[in-house]
């Protein structure tokens, strides 16, 4: 997955934020109304012809206010945020589409082109603003904005420049939104989950991270290319940290109920002849691979994020490994978000799964949290 949207300048005499996201009070004035789509999506003909051509063409018998099921915004209108955009839209999953971006220029190209296609999805509207007004009474944000890291940059520095644009934009959105769930997407994806929890004030089944969603898909899909069986045949788990941490879970890996294990007492070890365990290197390595070879990744977490947000939307109450905070569990005291499996519905994460790990299992999902400690126990808030 990509690190998408523009790069964090902190300015400690000012303290204002580049990067591809406004807070409250940076909207360029003069700005459009935040209700309609931005200007230049549509040619309007002047209000007289307009409404002389309706009454023809139509006989009012009453005057309605929309109604409104539910509503989705996204935080950034890079590769993954558009990615998320188009599977979403694809699956019809809400009334209204709200898209935010700094980049007013992108913003209204992306916007005009997805509301030119309205024609072909089953949403009737979609509108975007650089000011977080737009989001407005969303049921679900999901948040793909974030900082880039840059060349020699430690994963702290990052991490940290991240939590000034978080700061802006859980503000923005929790004054518009107070109600809503959130989808955390931007990298690294677990601790600004945490981040999210913490600046929101939500309660953690609100507060979701992508997680390990997608990691598991890939792990399906790479074993159902060995046993030639397609990937939703293929039942297991990849939890943990959503990166190289990430902990796959061999004792679960079953096919029709066929646990792989009892066929192959070391599959996933380095004593397995058949070297399973390079299935979750590749894994952990493809999306290295993606962004050397077109600059980045943006399909396939985009239908893994429409895939969770229809869980939500739809109150279906599948399982899906995404980032939650599990201390408490497994030995991990740490205030830590990680992958585990949890039931997924309307009011968020409902329940979580509480899997039983074999004990070298446990231990690397206890290293994973370590990883991800060392880290946020430097952040400054």
């Amino acid at each position: 997955m990509s690190w998408t949207v523009g790069i964090l300048r902190a300015s400690q005499r000012a303290g204002t934020v580049r990067a591809n996201f406004l807070g409250p009070g940076m909207a360029p004035s003069p700005r459009p109304p935040a209700a309609t789509p931005l200007g230049g999506a549509w040619a309007v003909a002047p209000a007289s012809k307009m409404a002389t051509v309706k009454c023809e063409l139509m006989k009012n018998f009453t005057s309605e206010e929309p109604v409104r099921n539910s509503k989705i915004s996204i935080v950034g209108t890079g590769s993954v945020g558009m990615a998320c955009a188009v599977s979403i839209l694809l699956k019809g999953l809400s009334d209204e589409l709200a898209l935010v971006d700094v980049d007013e220029g992108r913003l209204k190209g992306e916007t005009m082109d997805l509301q030119h296609g309205s024609l072909f999805v089953k949403m009737p509207n979609i509108v975007s603003s650089r000011d977080y007004v737009v989001t407005a009474n969303s049921n679900l944000v999901i948040i793909t904005a974030g900082a880039r890291q840059e060349k020699g940059e430690t994963r702290l520095n990052l991490v940290q420049r991240n939590v000034a644009i978080f700061k802006l934009m859980m503000s923005s959105i929790v004054q518009y939104s107070p109600r809503c769930k959130l989808i955390v997407v931007s990298n690294p994806v677990d601790i600004l989950t945490y981040v999210a929890w913490k600046l929101s004030a939500f309660p953690q089944n609100r507060v979701i991270g992508s997680g390990c969603n997608l990691d598991t898909a890939r792990f399906r899909f790479l074993i159902g290319q060995r046993l030639s069986i397609h990937s939703e045949s293929c039942h297991g788990w990849i939890l943990g940290e959503h990166g190289d941490s990430s902990v796959p879970v061999w004792s679960g890996v079953n096919i029709a109920g066929v646990p792989l294990k009892e066929l192959n007492l070391d599959i996933g070890t380095d004593k397995d002849p058949e070297q399973w365990k390079n299935v979750h290197k590749d894994v952990v390595a493809s999306a290295y691979e993606i962004i050397k070879m077109k600059g980045y990744t943006s399909w396939a977490i985009g239908l893994s994020v429409a895939d969770l947000t229809e869980s939500i939307l739809k109150n279906l109450r599948r399982v899906h490994p995404v980032s939650t905070r599990i201390k408490g569990l497994y030995g991990i005291n740490e205030e830590v978000f990680l992958s585990v499996p949890c039931i997924l519905g309307e009011s968020g994460i409902t329940d979580l799964i509480k899997v039983k790990l074999a004990p070298e299992e446990e231990a690397r999902l206890q290293k994973s949290a370590k990883t991800l400690w060392d880290i946020q126990k430097e952040l400054k808030f």
